[in-house]
């Protein structure tokens, strides 16, 4: 298993690129905001064949190296349909207080081929398998990538801006919901195995050991139960 990840742009958004070997096909999780030269110096220097871009979310810090990378290796990309409206209106996707900010610098747009994402669906791309969670709570349409356990590598959970190393996403935008933040958490998080790498949105690698044991939002939502809430989060764009 090869996982090419590294921090991209002003906001520091973890790209991931994921294929069986060196010199096979890979796909690209969350090119966000100057991603474009990093994937192309990772599919180089790994000799990868690009087949999918995947996102986890539609925020622009996630997504706005999409059109960019997928126009490179005429690939589609994946995103579930409540966050799709993002790629072309960032804007509206985070509030005119933050997004007119961005907008100078930015080119927003669909790439030419968009797929979109279901809860439960099973991707076989790349020689990989990943499984689709919904998990709304950071945004409406946020959703994770799990990859089952294979030979010696343990289960690995692309878990965009809802689980990060000692915090979770912020749901202080628009379509953010802390009550759905917590049902994600219980939901999705919870029932993982402790071995679990975790390779968030933002920040370091992690595991849901740790996250269980220390983590104080994945603790509380624990804690609450079934219909629990945990405290206000601060992590995410």
């Amino acid at each position: 298993m090869l996982i090419a990840g590294f921090p991209a742009g002003a906001w520091g958004t973890n790209c991931y690129l994921v294929a069986p070997a060196a010199g096979e096909e890979c796909v690209i999780i969350d090119p966000g905001h100057r991603a474009a030269d990093g994937v192309a110096e990772a599919v180089a220097r790994h000799r990868l064949k690009p087949v999918a871009v995947l996102l986890t979310h539609g925020h622009i810090d996630h997504v706005a190296s999409v059109v960019p990378v997928c126009g490179a290796h005429g690939v589609p990309a994946w995103i579930h349909p409540s966050d799709r409206y993002m790629m072309s209106d960032p804007e509206r996707a985070l509030g005119a207080s933050i997004g007119a900010q961005l907008m100078g610098e930015l080119t927003v747009g669909e790439p030419d081929d968009v797929k979109e994402l279901t809860d439960g669906a099973e991707l076989t791309l790349a020689g990989l398998t990943l499984t689709v969670a919904h998990a709304p709570g950071h945004t409406k349409g946020s959703v994770t990538f799990r990859m089952p356990e294979a030979d010696d590598v343990p289960q690995v959970f692309f878990s965009g801006d809802l689980l990060f190393a000692g915090s979770v996403g912020r749901t202080d935008l628009p379509g953010g919901d802390p009550d759905e933040m917590a049902e994600s958490l219980a939901r999705v998080c919870l029932p993982l195995d402790d071995s679990t790498v975790v390779l968030s949105g933002h920040g370091p690698q992690t595991t849901i050991a740790r996250e269980r044991a220390t983590n104080p939002f994945l603790r509380d939502v624990a804690a609450a139960g079934p219909g629990g809430t945990s405290a206000a989060p601060r992590r995410g764009m």
